[in-house]
């Protein structure tokens, strides 16, 4: 269970309280670039030809995927808020 790490608005970070698919997205895009989102999670809509629309139709289809993404960007908002 990850820790108890709290958003600037006071929200659990692991709960993802009002943060929208595409703003996860948009933000691991900013961080990694989609080759480093590719190296660390190998899906396809990262790989090739990647956008950020066509990597939003196929986690919004996807579970497991976006649960997998999900988890990078609590993972990488966890390490940045403990600095």
């Amino acid at each position: 269970m990850p820790p108890e790490i709290r958003d600037d608005n006071g929200h659990l970070l692991r709960e993802l309280h009002g943060v929208k698919l595409a703003d996860i997205l948009d933000y691991l895009v900013a961080h990694y670039g989609f080759v480093g989102l590719d190296e660390r999670l190998p899906l396809n809509c990262f790989a090739i030809n990647p956008s950020i629309k066509s990597s939003l139709t196929f986690l919004r289809r996807t579970p497991w995927a976006r649960a997998k993404v999900e988890a990078l960007y609590i993972e990488l908002r966890t390490r940045q808020l403990k600095k």
